[in-house]
C-alpha cells in the first residue's frame, strides 16, 4: 500500500506526517510526502520540523521537498491532506471519482475531538507551534496506521 502526505510547501507538516507514519508501518507500506506548491522543491524540511522529529526519535532530515504530480493521483492508494486548502488543491487535480476517493483530510473521521479537523501550518509560529503540530499528526498517525495495517491484512487473506 502506498500513502502520500500533502501540505502546502512540503517542508513542515507533510514531512513530519511522512516520518511519523513510516515509523508506525511495516516496510510493505510506502509513505511519501509532497506539497501543493513547488516553492521549496529540492529543499530539506524546515529545521524546526527536523528538530521536533529528532526530539521524538525520528530523523526526517534526508527528505526532499517536491510538488504533488498528476501521476501521484494514480500511483498512491491513499492521499492525506493537512488542511482544507490542500484538500481543495489536490482534488482539483483529480481526473475522476476514483482519484477523488483516495483523497481526504488527515484528521477526517478519527474521533480526535481535542484537535481541529485541519492540521495548522506551524511555519509562522515558534517551537511550540511545531510541538503542537507534531503531537496532532502523531496522534492521527497512531489511529491511521492501525486502520491501514488492518485493512491491508484483510485484503491479503
Amino acid at each position: 500500500m502506498k500513502i502520500l502526505m500533502v501540505c502546502l510547501g512540503n517542508i513542515c507538516r507533510s514531512p513530519l506526517a511522512e516520518g511519523i507514519l513510516k515509523s508506525k508501518l511495516p516496510d510493505t507500506f510506502e509513505v511519501d510526502s509532497a506539497g501543493t506548491i513547488d516553492m521549496h522543491q529540492g529543499s530539506q524540511p524546515d529545521k524546526r520540523s527536523v528538530e521536533i522529529a529528532l526530539k521524538n526519535g525520528l530523523d526526517i532530515s534526508e527528505q526532499c521537498s517536491r510538488p504533488i504530480l498528476l501521476s501521484d493521483l494514480d500511483y498512491y492508494d491513499k492521499i492525506y491532506c493537512m488542511d482544507k486548502n490542500n484538500l481543495r488543491d489536490v482534488l482539483s487535480l483529480a481526473k475522476n471519482e476514483q482519484q477523488k476517493s483516495k483523497v481526504s483530510l488527515l484528521m477526517q473521521d478519527l474521533g480526535l475531538e481535542n484537535y481541529s479537523i485541519e492540521v495548522p501550518d506551524p511555519y509562522w509560529s515558534g517551537a511550540e507551534g511545531f510541538e503542537k503540530v507534531f503531537r496532532q499528526i502523531y496522534d492521527a498517525c497512531e489511529i491511521i496506521s492501525k486502520k491501514l495495517i488492518k485493512s491491508f491484512a484483510e485484503s491479503h487473506n
